[in-house]
């Protein structure tokens, strides 16, 4: 598949950010060998032809490419005449700038604004494969009731009669006008979840393989894939009759029910192989590209696997994390926030709140863990945007429930600003959630994985570890204010006290 290798010299101190997006953990890049091969395997999350350095050079291709980084050196293998090599940014941040202005410019059009100014609330974790009208109702209910705001409401997998059959199961959701006039009244919009898988054997698939608008093996046969609901056909992203049968099906829940958006799932490069049968041709990198591209006809939309589709109005949630401290889990939460908007995807969230692995919550021994549940909703208030979906009123006692409560109040409290540096993004592309070394690039801050600028002048240092009370930050130049009142002069490393009821966050004066 690679017919080019380029080998190109670490400067002394470079570090690379890039890829894939589940790498955030292991970027930048530099220190440690590293090698991933962006081509079928996207590791459940975004990922974007591109690499960046702190010392303003960048690579991208308009193709996968595979890349290594070891030995003083990084190897990139890709198809010969698609790989660019920038090489005058001058930092992390000029090195973006360039890239973006050159490869994915921003285009001037955003997600709707609710999104970076209230929580939103997914079914998933409350209900899994068994949402119920009943049951969305008394949780929208039981949102406000606890004094959380209102928000941006979905409905989860299985709403629906089947897969690939887009209408209201009606055992389950007999009134589902009425279900959603009761949602908007509550103060929620509405979003419902859809994937491209078609269940085989019944009468839109029939349908569908009649027309041409599946997928297909060498024979012409209707390809049946297994993913991680069972074993379903696959709509052709490639072919443009079947991607408007498939918006009109969306567009059909928006008139006859007053749907808002969508949650549009799966759509992994790992779902589709290069030797499937398209209407066009087309490689499992492109048929995620194609299903995310769905995606910009709605204002609300969501996506968790996205291919090449930076600067564009898509919002972007982290993969299922764990709920746990570490690397599968709330310690991911910034560097792989990070690692999306220097990829490109300025319109990001985080996963749910105490994470949104559904097996967690059904082991016989599970137990939350008070105290990471509200770290995570700390940790989320200030992303560009924040997710529920595990409630809060059930697993917590009234103090942590209070934490998490004030924390969503944060969020919608700064939405304003959220939402003004979304315009900005859709203007310029540069991320909302930056890192220290794009905003302070002089100051030596490739390594802090750990706080995040919001903007370029507020400073988020989370609390992640397990029975921490303080917090050690690090302070570029300037004059902080933090949301305790304190001042701090910069540069400098400070331990400052952060209670279970703190997330410390400062603005530049």
């Amino acid at each position: 598949m690679y017919n080019e290798t380029i080998t190109i010299p670490l400067l002394p101190g470079e570090c690379w950010w890039g890829g894939a997006v589940q790498d955030g953990t292991h970027m930048p890049f530099g220190a440690l060998p590293h090698r991933r091969d962006l081509s079928g395997d996207l590791a459940y999350n975004q990922g974007n032809p591109l690499l960046l350095s702190n010392k303003g050079r960048y690579v991208w291709s308009d193709e996968p490419f595979r890349f290594a980084l070891a030995k003083g050196q990084l190897t990139i293998e890709g198809e010969k005449g698609t790989l660019t090599f920038g090489a005058d940014g001058g930092n992390l941040r000029g090195a973006f700038l360039q890239a973006s202005r050159n490869h994915f410019p921003p285009s001037g059009t955003y997600p709707d604004m609710q999104f970076f100014n209230v929580p939103q609330y997914n079914t998933w974790m409350e209900m899994s494969y068994e949402p119920t009208q009943a049951k969305v109702i008394a949780y929208a209910e039981a949102i406000l009731e606890h004094g959380l705001p209102p928000g941006i409401l979905m409905i989860d997998d299985n709403w629906h009669e089947d897969y690939g059959t887009l209408e209201f199961h009606p055992g389950r959701f007999p009134d589902p006008r009425g279900m959603i006039d009761r949602l908007h009244e509550l103060g929620f919009r509405v979003m419902l979840w859809v994937c491209p898988f078609i269940s085989p054997d019944g009468e839109v698939f029939r349908m569908l393989r009649q027309r041409g608008y599946l997928l297909r093996n060498s024979a012409g046969s209707p390809i049946v894939r297994e993913w991680w609901n069972g074993y379903s056909a696959v709509l052709d992203g490639s072919h443009p009759e079947a991607v408007d049968w498939f918006t009109g099906e969306l567009d059909r829940l928006i008139h006859n029910y007053g749907v808002d958006g969508f949650k549009l799932d799966a759509g992994d490069p790992q779902y589709y192989r290069t030797d499937d049968v398209s209407a066009q041709p087309m490689t499992p990198n492109g048929q995620c590209e194609a299903w995310a591209r769905i995606g910009l006809r709605y204002a609300f939309n969501e996506y968790r696997a996205c291919w090449k589709c930076a600067g564009q109005p898509l919002v972007q949630r982290l993969s299922d994390k764990n709920h746990s401290w570490g690397n599968d889990g709330l310690a991911s939460l910034i560097p792989n926030g990070l690692a999306q908007g220097l990829a490109g995807y300025a319109f990001h969230c985080p996963d749910m709140v105490g994470g949104g692995q559904y097996g967690d919550l059904i082991l016989p021994d599970f137990e939350v863990d008070a105290e990471l549940f509200v770290r995570y909703a700390q940790c989320s208030a200030l992303f560009p945007m924040m997710q529920f979906s595990t409630a809060p009123w059930r697993v917590l006692d009234e103090t942590h429930l209070e934490h998490c409560i004030r924390a969503a109040h944060l969020h919608c409290r700064m939405g304003e600003e959220i939402a003004a540096l979304a315009k900005s993004a859709a203007a310029t592309g540069e991320p909302i959630m930056r890192h220290l070394a794009y905003v302070f690039p002089e100051e030596g801050y490739e390594q802090v994985s750990d706080q995040f600028m919001l903007g370029d002048d507020i400073l988020v240092a989370p609390v992640v570890k397990k029975g921490a009370v303080t917090r050690k930050i690090v302070f570029p130049s300037g004059t902080w204010q933090g949301d305790d009142g304190s001042i701090v002069i910069g540069p400098c490393e400070r331990e400052v006290a952060a209670p279970l009821s703190r997330l410390p966050w400062y603005r530049k004066q």
